[in-house]
């Protein structure tokens, strides 16, 4: 009777007994999901998974028990590198199915539709093996192709052709150059090489001359990674063919030059910012990858803490004043100045920014490029946008004396200024402008917000591990002011195939907000060491960034270790 009542059951219903059954939901649950199914014409694994009481991996796991098969999590499977090969890439992708490896001489084969007869016969005639289908979601399956059919392997056979085409005479070099703008191989490889880190969440590409060879590298995480070395004697090639597609001067080899690529990977439009620099060796190229999404970040999404948001909102939200943000290069300044001018950005209000170069294009805002050799600077720019009857001016860096007074001047005059600038924290930053000729009290009442940032490396939720922490640790460490209990645990990074054995997997911004109060504009005025504005500075509420970032630890999104690397 059970048996038949099962099958008079609806597919939803029997996976719904199958959930109760392992737990994963109750039976109120199961009610409640069966009802919103009905309501919004969805299945109900969909229903679950969007109202979060069901993962996507659950799920599969659940439909593959239901059919008799195994599920396989493929971001901790050892693959056999040697089994994905028997299948090309366009096969895999068209299926979502990658063999992973063998079983009592069996091709094993994971599978988002295990169910799908044409992916498994072509795979068996290609083959010449019997394939055994294990289960895996369809997000899996596509990480792990994009893994394990890596561009760079292919880079390097590509690399090696280009380097049999090659002639060895050097006395005519600029015309091999012209000539191998075009080259095949060259152009195949560029792009592999372009393609592979977006793939890999680059953001920057080191193409580097060494003494005997051609070295190339990747920035992921705010780390420099070794990607390939290719032979010597292709240097010229790789590097002309970036200076075209840059729209730069191939012949001229012994000044740095700046450009610009906008190209098109796999469907996607992406854009790169470039960079020459003469080297004893040959001309280095660095290409920093310029991700678009970052232009409809909300401050919200920075990782900003709750008390130093509060702060920050303070300050941006003001008709007029000098909101600066400081830290290195690479620390995200630009892009919480971008998150902020979304934020801001009304019709109702005029939005100008003057940058170099303009590295995203912001809708409804308008944003002017400085040009040295036309005369374009940042501080002519600037002049000008003041007579063009702006709210909001965001001046991408403040360099000299000229560009910094004419910022202060603005803010002084009912503009809100948003800029960046190279500070280590904070409270240096005012004495910084000091340096450069602004007058102390002209600094003093304009600034009213100072945001110091440094971007930390997020911990691998897959393979972090939690240890436990003692009182000597948090000494040490000055762990303190705490909002609570210190944590009776922290987390360290162990590696795993998902991170690529880093051990970490994406960044999180730290910051430090100081708004500039009447004791601190007093100091300012006065001139007073960048120690005695710190601790000002804090006694009003300032978290500082090495508290910050050990917040994060505490959280388990990053490790001590990590936080101590990028905060001294």
């Amino acid at each position: 009777m059970v048996e038949e009542r099962d099958e008079a059951l609806s597919e939803d219903e029997q996976l719904g007994v199958v959930l109760v059954k392992t737990g994963i939901i109750t039976v109120e649950q199961l009610g409640e999901a069966l009802s919103r199914s009905k309501e919004r014409g969805q299945n109900l694994a969909r229903v679950l998974i969007e109202d979060r009481l069901l993962t996507e991996d659950q799920f599969v796991a659940t439909l593959a028990n239901q059919l008799g098969l195994e599920f396989v999590d493929l971001a901790t499977y050892p693959v056999d590198p040697a089994a994905v090969r028997l299948v090309s890439e366009n096969l895999a992708r068209r299926y979502l199915a990658m063999p992973i490896g063998w079983w009592e001489g069996r091709l094993l084969v994971a599978m988002a539709d295990p169910s799908n007869v044409f992916a498994i016969d072509d795979i068996r005639t290609l083959t010449g093996a019997e394939v055994r289908q294990v289960v895996v979601t369809s997000e899996a399956v596509q990480a792990a192709i994009n893994k394990y059919y890596r561009k760079d392997t292919e880079a390097e056979h590509v690399s090696a052709e280009a380097s049999a085409t090659v002639a060895s005479d050097e006395d005519d070099r600029l015309n091999r150059i012209r000539e191998v703008r075009e080259d095949a191989p060259i152009v195949r490889l560029v792009n592999l090489l372009i393609t592979q880190a977006i793939a890999d969440r680059a953001s920057d590409i080191h193409v580097e001359p060494t003494g005997k060879d051609v070295r190339i590298r990747y920035r992921i995480d705010g780390v420099l990674h070794d990607v390939m070395r290719s032979p010597r004697n292709i240097q010229n090639g790789i590097i002309s063919r970036l200076k075209v597609m840059a729209d730069i001067n191939i012949a001229e080899r012994r000044i740095p030059q700046d450009g610009r690529i906008t190209t098109t990977i796999e469907g996607r439009p992406v854009d790169l910012r470039v960079a020459t620099l003469p080297t004893v060796h040959g001309e280095k190229v660095v290409m920093r990858i310029l991700d678009n999404s970052s232009t409809n970040l909300r401050l919200t999404e920075l990782g900003f803490l709750p008390v130093n948001m509060a702060r920050y909102e303070v300050s941006y939200t003001k008709p007029y004043g000098t909101i600066l943000v400081t830290g290195p290069t690479g620390s995200g300044k630009t892009t919480t100045l971008y998150a902020t001018l979304n934020m801001l950005n009304e019709p109702t209000k005029n939005v100008i920014t003057v940058e170099d170069p303009v590295e995203y294009q912001l809708e409804g805002i308008n944003q002017v490029q400085v040009n040295n050799k036309a005369g374009l600077t940042f501080a002519s720019a600037l002049r000008t946008i003041l007579r063009a009857d702006p709210d909001i001016i965001l001046v991408g860096e403040i360099r000299d004396r000229e560009t910094a007074s004419i910022a202060v001047e603005a803010a002084l005059t009912g503009h809100l200024v948003l800029s960046t600038i190279h500070t280590n924290d904070a409270a240096t930053t005012p004495n910084r402008l000091i340096e450069m000729g602004v007058e102390p009290f002209l600094v003093g009442s304009a600034l009213d917000c100072i945001v110091a940032q440094r971007l930390a490396r997020k911990l691998c939720e897959r393979c972090k591990e939690p240890y436990d922490a003692d009182e000597a640790t948090f000494s040490s460490l000055g762990w303190e002011p705490w909002a609570g209990e210190p944590p009776e645990k922290l987390y360290k990074a162990v590696g795993c195939q998902v991170c690529g054995k880093t051990g970490y997997m994406g960044r999180f911004a730290v910051h430090e907000v100081l708004t500039v109060n009447e004791e601190i504009e007093r100091m300012v005025v006065e001139h007073a060491h960048a120690e005695d504005i710190r601790k000002a500075a804090i006694a009003d509420g300032m978290v500082t960034l090495r508290q910050a970032g050990l917040l994060g630890a505490a959280a388990g999104v990053t490790s001590v270790e990590e936080v101590l690397r990028v905060i001294a």
